[in-house]
């Protein structure tokens, strides 16, 4: 009797899930009518009325979880297809194409290092090497792992960064278990960290180097070392900020880690040993794939082109395997590709354009001008690409500076691009978002603390800093 009454329920439970799914995915529907309805221009044609009322209704499933996260990635590349196939002047095959672009083969490759890591148990030596100086204190190996993932983000990709340390905290996650508040917390911690990171350095990220760029095409150049003593500051303390939120929301303050699985018997240590020589491929092919990520800029070899190295070398080797293949994360795939395919059609249909030029009709403080761009930067870039968002922003917001005389011209772009790394709110919003998401740890909900809290507090402290520091460039 007591089975039945549980399967009642449980059977009660999932119709009540499926009904609100159905219900919140015909609002999203309804309420992305209405939005393009009132929002859209008279002018608008056909298409641009179709790819507004998708950024609304991708927008709704994402924040709803009416379906999966991924299957909003491929609903987004059909339809475009099927909205614009017959149109002549559109040629759909670049949306499909986001399948295979560069972000989607750097994913690949951190996936493949990731699984070799694993199978090699070379990550697990990794974490016996690392966790122990940060102590067993859960805040300690919390704060310690994050910096480390923020400076290497200033020199190197931050999806690649985050690929590594979430392969590298594998074996902590097994001995810990998925609901530990510790495993959510360093999961959430840890992209939230590499994009923040990548605000350190002009190479750490893409939207950097379009704010400097435009900047030195008008006359403004900024150097490595002042965008180093612009950059460091924020990133670091946003970082620790967040890692303060985290440990209040997590309650760490107090928690100690086990980490006596570190500690190997002479049984293990034996069969590890007996695997040494796929151990140093994997970690010739590693030290191989850092290098050349992290010399990028020098040797001209593209960054995603690098992935290659361990798809194909691991593969060669024996070291994954088809059964490993199959294990990679390629849902997270689906999902980076339609996040992908979006942003392509905003930028294309001039979506984002329309609304950011409707800025122009209203006149702005200074000071209020620079937390209305910080903010509209966050916004886009949560739901496409911060770097389509930084170059729409950019030129837009220098013009509006020639109405305001006598205001320093660098620190408006300056902000634009460090706001872009704020971005935070969905799975979709950055592939280091994503990476920690594939690991099953984390519900997309969760997302929304440092989504908030970054995107918020990051344009104020990102302006303040700004004002000051520009000062002296």
């Amino acid at each position: 009797m007591s089975d039945s009454r549980t399967y009642s329920r449980s059977k009660i439970r999932v119709r009540i899930e499926r009904q609100s799914k159905a219900i919140m995915f015909l609002s999203s529907i309804l309420i992305s009518f209405l939005l393009v309805y009132f929002l859209r221009d008279p002018n608008f044609t056909a298409t641009q009325d179709y790819v507004m009322f998708l950024l609304f209704v991708s927008i709704g499933l994402w924040v709803t979880e009416a379906i999966p996260p991924f299957a909003v990635g491929i609903l987004i590349v059909g339809y475009l297809v099927f909205t614009m196939g017959n149109t002549e002047d559109i040629d759909v095959k670049k949306y499909v194409q986001t399948w295979s672009s560069g972000v989607i083969w750097l994913f690949l490759g951190g996936f493949f290092l990731a699984e070799g890591m694993r199978k090699t148990k070379l990550d697990e030596k990794l974490l016996q090497i690392s966790i122990p100086k940060f102590g067993n204190s859960a805040k300690s190996i919390l704060l310690g792992l994050m910096l480390i993932t923020a400076v290497l983000s200033m020199l190197m990709s931050n999806t690649a960064t985050t690929a590594m340390i979430i392969a590298t905290i594998t074996p902590l996650i097994v001995t810990q278990g998925m609901n530990s508040p510790f495993i959510k917390a360093l999961v959430i911690g840890i992209p939230a960290a590499a994009s923040i990171g990548g605000m350190g350095t002009i190479i750490g990220s893409a939207p950097n180097a379009i704010a400097v760029g435009a900047l030195q095409a008008a006359g403004h150049p900024v150097t490595f070392i002042q965008w180093m003593m612009l950059g460091i500051p924020i990133a670091l303390v946003l970082v620790f900020l967040f890692y303060m939120v985290l440990i209040r929301k997590y309650k760490l303050k107090d928690q100690k880690i086990n980490i006596d699985f570190l500690t190997k018997s002479k049984d293990e240590v034996k069969d590890v040993e007996e695997d040494v020589t796929q151990k140093r491929i994997m970690l010739v092919i590693l030290v191989l794939t850092l290098g050349l990520w992290l010399t990028s800029q020098w040797t001209g070899i593209p960054v995603a082109a690098v992935s290659a190295v361990p798809i194909v070398g691991l593969t060669m080797f024996g070291i994954v395997d088809a059964e490993g293949v199959r294990r990679l994360s390629w849902d997270t795939l689906m999902l980076v590709a339609g996040g992908l395919a979006l942003g392509l059609a905003i930028e294309e249909q001039g979506i984002a354009q329309y609304f950011v030029d409707n800025i122009k009709n209203f006149q702005f403080n200074y000071y209020v001008l620079l937390g209305v761009f910080g903010l509209i930067t966050v916004t886009l870039s949560n739901f496409m690409s911060n770097t389509a968002a930084t170059t729409i922003l950019v030129p837009i917001g220098m013009s509006l500076l020639t109405m305001l005389p006598g205001v320093n011209p660098l620190v408006l772009p300056l902000v634009i691009g460090l706001s872009a790394s704020c971005a935070l709110l969905l799975p979709v919003s950055t592939p280091p978002n994503a990476i920690a998401y594939s690991t099953g740890v984390i519900e997309q909900k969760e997302f929304r603390l440092g989504g908030i809290f970054v995107g918020l507090l990051g344009p104020a402290i990102i302006i303040i800093w700004t004002l000051i520091v520009s000062a002296f460039l």
